[in-house]
């Protein structure tokens, strides 16, 4: 509960266009030195206007709420402040056919929203840059497997695996790319600001899920009595998970729960109570990175199979109050084209319920369905629901 402890989000809301994504220039950041100034420059786009407007205009992309017959996404606002989530569907990925991307973005710190929104843009063209490399390369060349990351399989062989070895380089490549432009971004200060992202591409049935912080990637399949199961595909990369602790403890890193929280660990500057980061890795957040943060993705590989349903991606808004059994159940019983958003409904009541005295966090959801057999048209009524909701 709660992500980072340094800064009010409600103290640096900035006004902010979701069709403009990071582009509009609000929360500007001049550095000169070492200082760090914020400046209101509303009036005066920022450079990557231009390309963000048009890739808002790419068919098949979605990042607002809706539903298209393979994927359902909807993302609140919680009770903390400006909405810091971002969620992606874009289909015909990379311009390949049978290839989905789907992506969630939970922003922290006084920018995160900018921090999410600018990674849920540029991080799909920056998969899409590497995975058109790698198809160049051939063979594949294996990535070193004693990088701690990669849980695909190593005995399968033929085709798929050479998409496997491609994708979980291509992951592993976009990722370290993608925090080295936040961390010379112009406009964005990622100091004690960043993002979690849990990302997946499907190309027919193979599934590759790269996975930085404590957002959540969980399957829908059937078991061998054909009963519905729940299959958590991502480990929440906390800060009291032994491998993610040796590594900050070796880098000078702090951490240790507050007294009020007890069940949340946090990572410390060695010799200040801040920024208490909840979670072990994340984009941005760069004061951190020196000791013991990092951004490298947590990469695993499934090869899809008739009983597999659907993936349910979303932030910890969602986790924190709900388990993985409750929202397989919840949007296997739900009307596809409003799966998404009755999850952030049900999840909504459960922290007013579970946490009467905490503010509710933001949610956002995408359920990607492994099939397309069921029409996921939506009705009047429902998209005038689902636009009451959408961010503006």
């Amino acid at each position: 509960m709660g992500s980072c402890l340094s800064g009010d989000r409600n103290n640096h809301a900035i006004p902010y266009s979701e069709i403009a994504s990071t582009s509009r220039g609000d929360g500007v950041v001049t550095r000169s030195n070492s200082n760090r100034k914020i400046t209101k420059k509303s009036s005066s786009p920022s450079i990557d206007s231009p390309r963000e407007m048009s890739l808002h205009r790419v068919p098949g992309r979605m990042f607002l709420n809706g539903s298209t017959d393979h994927a359902s996404l909807f993302t609140r606002q919680g009770k903390k402040g400006i909405n810091q989530d971002a969620m992606i569907v874009w289909e015909n990925f990379g311009s390949k056919a049978d290839t989905i991307f789907c992506g969630v973005f939970d922003g922290h710190g006084p920018f995160g929203h900018m921090v999410a929104k600018k990674v849920r843009d540029s991080l799909p063209l920056k998969l899409s840059a590497q995975w058109e490399l790698g198809c160049q390369v051939s063979p594949p060349v294996l990535v070193n497997k004693d990088s701690g990351t990669s849980h695909c399989d190593p005995g399968r062989l033929g085709s798929s695996n050479d998409i496997h070895v491609m994708l979980k380089e291509s992951f592993l490549k976009a990722f370290k790319v993608m925090d080295k432009e936040l961390k010379l971004h112009p406009y964005i200060d990622c100091y004690t600001s960043g993002t979690t992202s849990v990302a997946l591409i499907k190309q027919g049935r193979d599934l590759i899920i790269g996975n930085v912080g404590d957002s959540r990637a969980v399957l829908g399949t059937r078991d061998q009595s054909n009963s519905l199961i729940a299959v958590q595909l991502t480990v929440d990369l906390k800060p009291n998970l032994p491998r993610e602790a040796e590594r900050i403890r070796l880098c000078k890193g702090r951490i240790f729960a507050l007294q009020n929280e007890p069940e949340t660990f946090r990572v410390w500057l060695p010799d200040s109570d801040s920024p208490g980061l909840a979670m072990a890795r994340a984009f941005g957040d760069f004061c951190l990175k020196d000791f013991g943060l990092i951004a490298v993705p947590d990469v695993s590989c499934h090869h899809l199979n008739e009983k597999d349903e659907f993936v349910v991606l979303a932030t910890d808004g969602v986790w924190d109050v709900l388990s993985n059994e409750e929202v397989v159940a919840i949007v296997a019983s739900s009307p596809r084209s409003s799966a998404a958003r009755i999850v952030v409904d049900t999840a909504s009541r459960a922290w007013r319920s579970k946490y009467p005295t905490a503010k509710v966090d933001d949610c956002a959801v995408v359920c990607l369905y492994l099939d397309s057999s069921e029409s996921a048209t939506v009705t009047t009524q429902e998209q005038q629901e689902l636009t009451k909701d959408m961010e503006t």
